[in-house]
């Protein structure tokens, strides 16, 4: 595959990063991203992503476009109020940049259909509101082995990790919060409520860990060291305080008794 003319003129600023290259570049077009989520995180991450040239998306999400959402949730307007969000983020994609394919599921990710609805991308990127969704695709993404950058945000604090719990050693996310929630029971942005910056803050910081997940597959990114934007950091969690602000980085451990990916 090489990249035509008036592509290496859309992102002749990557091209020119050492760290991305046009080798970084044509990994990034021949991407997919299963996006969990068109939320508050969702839509910054697909911005950033879309901006980036990842080739292709499906996106997830049974949920429609209410007037609360528009504090945050980036790609919609007061035209899509009533409309389904996967949708009408996939009509963004489009207008966007015509080039890129997406496939939309206007139905909600659960453990019974999760590895149909993901298959085989190069990664998903979660950034839905429950932790039952978020263990049911983190055990689908394990046994797909298929690497997972999930994101969370609660209040004016941020979580952000990449996870590769198929890999030997590595963690998943239920490595990290463990069986106690597979249940509905995560606090909600209206019960709490959230700033809209902050969320595109975790948004775009998601997406840059996205980035890095395709670069370190396709071999590009790497210092000397394996440091560097080719450096997936698995099972490293960013904590972001948006108050201070702050992050703080938190090796994870694998779980030896894990369910989702010590078997």
């Amino acid at each position: 595959m090489i990249l035509p003319p008036e592509r290496l003129s859309r992102f002749a600023r990557h091209i020119i990063l050492p760290e991305v290259g046009g080798a970084g570049q044509l990994a990034l077009a021949q991407a997919h991203v299963v996006l969990v989520g068109c939320g508050g995180i969702g839509s910054p991450a697909l911005q950033y992503l879309a901006a980036a040239g990842i080739g292709r998306f499906t996106l997830i999400d049974d949920d429609v476009v209410e007037d609360s959402n528009l504090q945050r949730q980036t790609i919609f307007s007061t035209a899509d109020l009533g409309q389904s969000k996967a949708q009408a983020a996939a009509e963004w994609v489009k207008r966007f940049d015509p080039a890129l394919s997406v496939t939309v599921h206007e139905q909600r990710i659960a453990e019974a259909n999760a590895a149909a609805l993901i298959g085989q991308p190069t990664l998903v990127l979660d950034g839905c509101d429950n932790f039952a969704t978020r263990l049911a695709v983190s055990d689908a993404c394990v046994a797909l082995g298929v690497p997972l950058t999930s994101a969370a945000v609660g209040r004016f604090q941020g979580q952000i990790a990449n996870f590769a719990g198929h890999l030997p050693g590595q963690p998943c996310y239920r490595c990290y919060v463990g069986d106690a929630f597979d249940a509905q029971d995560c606090d909600t942005c209206a019960a709490d409520g959230v700033l809209g910056a902050f969320v595109g803050m975790v948004g775009t910081f998601a997406a840059m860990h996205a980035i890095r997940v395709v670069l370190a597959q396709a071999g590009v990114g790497a210092g000397f060291d394996g440091a560097g934007l080719g450096d997936p950091q698995w099972g490293k969690l960013m904590l972001l305080d948006g108050l201070a602000p702050s992050l703080r980085p938190i090796n994870l451990v694998k779980d030896p008794v894990c369910k989702g990916c010590s078997a």
